[in-house]
């Protein structure tokens, strides 16, 4: 590629640089999150040990678990994220009472797994646990939340619970690794991706040339980037998507990704209010998942497109663009009311502009210009020029 990589990647190389000099604060979290084994299951015990005293004085047990799902409870740090405050306040479940006695139960099968998993030093997913008792659980939607509150409860990382999830992700581009069982994963293949681990923290041996990484929000994007052969033509790069929404594995391999290799990180989103917040996910974070912020986030994550302010630029025709309906405007506003808009003045004019224009756009909308504008002519042009926010 010689002189012609050199210009493409000249912006690319900036923001590199400047990233570096600002890593430190983000850098330092793998050494917190070793919790011993043996400190685990005496974080358990110390719950065991509660109900059996509650049960020795004749009182009814209950269980204390942190609110996860409120604004109140969390807290805003430009170099970290959203984090759960340490004043969060909790929810009660008690086994004497009707509405939330199923609830307890529960949690303390999934403890009682969790415990022996520990112990014996073996994994588990999600899946197992839910048909393992399908009767107790209902679905598996109750076994992932309770997962997840038993992690902040005991202010464990999940996968020092050694309960793992299926990942939803895909990933491609210069990029090779080996899995904790020892199984190497190239992803170079052209055509295909391979599946995000369902075990990110047990990847090591990460060997990457890649430039930067672009976070793609959906499935078909992704697709189309591997169809039009994307990572060659831009090569050295990595594509990850999370397939909409992204899962916990997908989150957790973009910020392994920041750790090990400290290279540029965009996202490719619709220019619509959902694909800005997953992109806010990826950066920032989520409530429910605030207390494990500092694995999760990365705060580095610069908003490649669709822009808003690109719709009028590009003069994408009007046949392409979609009006936003109430509830898109309703999730807007409420996206600019975040404590992390503030830091983001530039993101708050491209939303302020989607709400004057009244209208959003799929990435596919460029396709309105020319079938293969995404890949030829935007990100080429896009990286060249810095055209991030």
């Amino acid at each position: 590629m010689g002189s012609h990589a050199a210009q493409l990647f000249s912006e690319v190389d900036k923001l590199r640089m400047h990233l570096l000099s600002k890593a430190q604060v983000l850098t330092d979290n793998q050494n917190e999150e070793e919790i011993p084994h043996t400190e685990i299951l005496r974080r358990i015990e110390s719950v065991i040990l509660g109900i059996v005293t509650s049960l020795s004085k004749d009182e009814a047990p209950l269980l204390t678990l942190p609110n996860r799902c409120s604004w109140a409870n969390v807290s805003f740090d430009s170099a970290i994220g959203i984090q759960m405050s340490s004043r969060a306040s909790v929810t009660i479940v008690r086994s004497d009472c009707p509405s939330s006695v199923t609830k307890f139960a529960q949690v303390l099968k999934i403890l009682s797994v969790i415990y022996k998993l520990v112990q014996s030093n073996s994994y588990a997913t999600k899946r197992n646990i839910y048909y393992n008792n399908t009767q107790l659980f209902g679905s598996q939607r109750t076994v992932d939340t309770i997962v997840d509150d038993i992690s902040c409860m005991l202010k464990v990382p999940r996968r020092s619970l050694h309960v793992l999830a299926t990942s939803k992700g895909l990933i491609s581009g210069d990029l090779c690794y080996m899995e904790a069982d020892g199984t190497r994963i190239n992803c170079r293949s052209i055509s295909t991706a391979v599946s995000v681990s369902s075990n990110v923290g047990g990847i090591r041996n990460i060997a990457s040339s890649a430039k930067f990484i672009m976070i793609v929000e959906k499935d078909a994007t992704f697709q189309r980037l591997l169809d039009d052969d994307l990572c060659t033509k831009l090569s050295p790069c990595i594509i990850i998507t999370g397939k909409g929404v992204p899962d916990v594995n997908s989150r957790l391999m973009v910020r392994k990704l920041w750790d090990e290799l400290h290279i540029p990180i965009y996202a490719l989103v619709d220019a619509d209010p959902h694909g800005i917040e997953i992109m806010c996910i990826y950066k920032y974070g989520s409530v429910a998942m605030s207390f494990e912020a500092h694995s999760l986030t990365v705060p580095s994550v610069m908003w490649l497109g669709l822009l808003p302010s690109d719709l009028q630029r590009l003069r994408v025709p009007n046949s392409a663009l979609i009006p936003l309906t109430k509830k898109d405007e309703s999730k807007l506003n409420s996206l600019l009311e975040r404590p992390y808009l503030t830091s983001q003045p530039d993101w708050q004019k491209e939303m302020e502009l989607m709400q004057q224009s009244k209208v959003k756009a799929e990435i596919q909308s460029l396709e309105a210009i020319a079938p293969d504008f995404l890949t030829r002519i935007y990100l080429p042009n896009k990286l060249r020029y810095g055209g991030w926010v």
